[in-house]
């Protein structure tokens, strides 16, 4: 008999945003920039990453991915 270690089940696609720090979560599937619009995020003023991947505008998000979002910061 094999074991296996299940991930906890997270129905909604778990958003952890920086400035100001909260979480939301959010029904998907839906693509990036519609997640972006929704949280009325400017899609280019923003990076999205999904686990240790930095994630485009058009990648799809489902239910039970767990996403960060954090502002473009430039300087110089």
């Amino acid at each position: 008999m094999q074991s296996c270690r299940r991930r906890p089940y997270h129905p909604l696609v778990q958003v952890q945003l920086s400035h100001p720090a909260r979480t939301v979560e959010v029904k998907g599937p839906k693509k990036v920039k519609e997640l972006l619009r929704e949280l009325n995020l400017v899609v280019e003023a923003h990076l999205v990453i999904k686990g240790d991947d930095l994630v485009t505008e058009d990648e799809m998000l489902y239910d039970s991915d767990q996403i960060e979002i954090r502002p473009v910061i430039s300087g110089g």
